[in-house]
């Protein structure tokens, strides 16, 4: 299988590599530097027992150097650019060809839909995680099942894709819910993101800490009283244990929007915590706990330029 990974930030790079065992992968993104070293010299990847791998891909910051020949574009860029990655995606995917979000929050999958209609459109979840050390250095920092799902009963490929993954030795299912599947993975991002942001401290502390307990638990309920009211049903039976198993999963990780608050970068708040307080809004269920944590990550954006080291 041809694959292009948009967005080759920590995630997409490490999938890039798993993928690149058995698969045709080119990485795209526009962090010049990242790209220019794997081109070079290789994609380090480093694990949890500080082992290391180097894999050979190619990369590019520009898309019109590649040919319309992929047949998956697997998006993992930051939320806010999804419309453009799909554009992308959908000027190099072959007329056959699929695309697959594995990005967090909610919004995603409807924005490939509007592209590529509900039969060529893809959405995963994942528990893996992973942290930029340097240009062409990523650590991966925790495993756990992948699933994937097509947008509608007629999307097709799905199974393909799946195969393609458990191939490269990545543990992945297919599930046939979409809506299960964003709305778990979006729980847990409720539960972890913006409280790791805002603690400035990796997964693992959150779930070993009572006082982070109290607040992850306040922000996780809030989330699932507003997946009830939707009439959705979550991929598990009990939400804050599972928030905290990714926790100790990824306990060396730093969570993606901790990662962007550390680098004064736009973060994804507006698809996660700020997502769960309008959608309790016009459902009628309040969110305060999750509004609060909207409101702090918005406001450590807005200083970034004046924050003390």
């Amino acid at each position: 299988m041809r694959i292009v990974i948009i967005g080759a930030g920590a995630m997409g790079s490490i999938f890039g590599a798993m993928l690149s065992s058995t698969s045709d992968v080119v990485l795209l993104d526009l962090l010049e530097n990242h790209i220019n070293t794997i081109t070079e010299t290789g994609l380090t990847i480093e694990r949890t027992d500080g082992s290391r791998r180097i894999f050979r891909l190619h990369g590019t910051t520009d898309p019109a150097t590649l040919a319309p020949t992929f047949d998956l574009a697997v998006i993992f860029t930051k939320s806010f650019d999804t419309p453009k990655a799909v554009l992308t995606a959908d000027s190099l995917l072959k007329p056959t060809g699929v695309a697959l979000t594995l990005q967090n929050g909610l919004g995603n999958l409807d924005d490939i839909v509007r592209v590529l209609g509900t039969e060529r459109a893809l959405v995963g979840v994942t528990s893996h995680g992973g942290t930029i050390i340097a240009p062409g250095h990523v650590r991966h920092a925790g495993e756990g099942l992948t699933y994937i799902a097509g947008a509608s009963p007629d999307t097709r490929g799905v199974q393909a894709v799946v195969s393609a993954f458990r191939a490269a030795g990545i543990d992945t299912d297919r599930t046939d819910n979409p809506d299960t599947l964003i709305w778990g993975k979006l729980i847990i991002n409720v539960g972890i993101n913006a409280l790791a942001a805002t603690l400035r401290v990796p997964n693992g502390v959150l779930a070993m800490t009572p006082a982070c307990e109290i607040l992850m638990a306040r922000a996780v309920d809030e989330a699932v009283a507003v997946a009830r009211q939707l009439h959705i049903t979550l991929p598990y039976d009990d939400p804050l244990a599972q928030v905290k198993a990714v926790c100790r999963k990824t306990a060396q990780n730093r969570a993606s929007m901790l990662q962007d608050v550390l680098r004064g970068a736009r973060t994804e708040v507006g698809v996660i915590n700020r997502a769960i307080v309008e959608k309790g809004a016009a459902l009628g269920v309040e969110t305060p706990c999750n509004r609060f944590l909207s409101e702090i990550i918005e406001a450590l954006e807005a200083t970034a330029a004046h924050r003390i080291d």
